[in-house]
């Protein structure tokens, strides 16, 4: 185990655990990307699969941010589709249309084409880059590790990229569902073993995207995609209880109070949903994450503040991070994501709880 400077910031963990903390902790999903011109500069030479399989351009990319920003946490600039590659997926990051599988899964024979990896040696130079990060951070805010959750890597194995619908998908959870159960089986083992291995490398924090819960019926949701995202968590959480683990189910507001018992510490919430009606139906068993709207951040700096403070209020002062409900847009204005993170910096509670 790496030795590591000791943590001068532990906003975030505190949070996570909902002990008390001096004011709300902050962090962004997609807060290296895109929208910053430094970004943008780098990758100007480089593609993107090439930039987040370099442990230097990787730990470069999850530091932009914080060196703008008075960010709590740092999240490690990867993607959720190095598994799916790792499985013997090709994925390539296609400009302006997002990520592309020549040859997705179509069939159920097609699942005879994935490997089951090493993973620490498979995505070992995901590994390195967050010891990297961790190093470089010097102890001035925690790492996030993550992995998208097994119902979102399949919709895009199956569908061959991103969709509306994601119909091809969902096709096969109603005429393939034992194998569909087979390919998220396999697909959980995988991502358990990787969040240990993150966990080991340096990750203080880890969350688990799953991005297109939201396009699943509730039932549909409690037989593919819950048991899933609970088996993650209760496993990642007995061999490495001490690090928090966050759970993002975009969209899956009809299961809130099932994921509050899925073995999280947090549940992050999209914009959709207000956060008292969250608190009521997690019953305080966890911490929430979120969930300003991303649009907010087109209004003017003033407008934004004004939106983040009511967040922060509907919240309450206790087990909350503040977030956006998802990531930042490739057009977002920086100054207006300092708007919005020093809103939460200068928030001073109405009343404490």
């Amino acid at each position: 185990m790496t030795d590591f400077p000791p943590l001068q910031n532990d906003l975030l963990l505190r949070a996570a655990r909902r002990e008390p903390v001096e004011r709300t902790p902050v962090w962004i999903m997609r807060q290296a990307g895109r929208y910053l011109p430094e970004y943008r500069a780098l990758r100007a030479d480089e593609a993107f699969f090439d930039v987040v399989r370099t442990p230097e351009l990787a730990t470069e990319v999850t530091l932009q941010p914080l060196r703008r920003f008075p960010l709590d946490a740092a999240i490690i600039f990867s993607d959720i589709l190095v598994v799916p590659q790792a499985l013997g997926l090709r994925v390539e990051m296609i400009p302006g249309r997002g990520p592309y599988f020549p040859d997705p899964l179509r069939t159920v024979e097609d699942l005879r084409r994935l490997r089951r990896p090493d993973v620490r040696e498979a995505l070992r130079y995901m590994l390195e880059a967050i010891t990297m990060t961790r190093k470089a951070l010097a102890g001035r805010v925690p790492l996030i590790g993550f992995c998208g959750a097994p119902w979102t890597l399949m919709a895009y194995m199956v569908e061959g990229g991103g969709s509306k619908t994601f119909a091809r998908a969902k096709g096969w959870l109603y005429r393939q569902p034992e194998a569909s159960h087979r390919l998220l089986s396999l697909l959980t083992d995988v991502l358990v073993e990787f969040l240990i291995a993150q966990i080991d490398a340096g990750a203080q924090v880890v969350q688990v995207f799953d991005s297109w819960a939201g396009v699943l019926s509730p039932d549909l949701f409690r037989t593919f995609a819950l048991p899933y995202l609970r088996r993650i968590g209760e496993e990642v959480g007995k061999a490495r209880p001490e690090v928090p683990r966050i759970v993002f189910a975009r969209g899956a507001h009809a299961s809130l109070a099932e994921l509050a018992e899925a073995g999280y510490d947090v549940v992050g919430l999209d914009w959709t949903i207000d956060p008292r009606q969250a608190r009521q139906l997690t019953g305080g068993r966890v911490a929430l994450q979120g969930n300003l709207d991303p649009c907010a951040l087109y209004a003017e700096p003033e407008t934004i503040r004004r939106l983040t403070h009511r967040m922060l209020e509907a919240f309450g002062p206790r087990g909350h991070i503040a977030n956006l409900g998802h990531g930042l847009h490739p057009d977002h204005n920086p100054d207006h994501v300092r708007a919005f993170v020093e809103a939460v910096h200068d928030y001073v509670p109405v009343a404490s709880e």
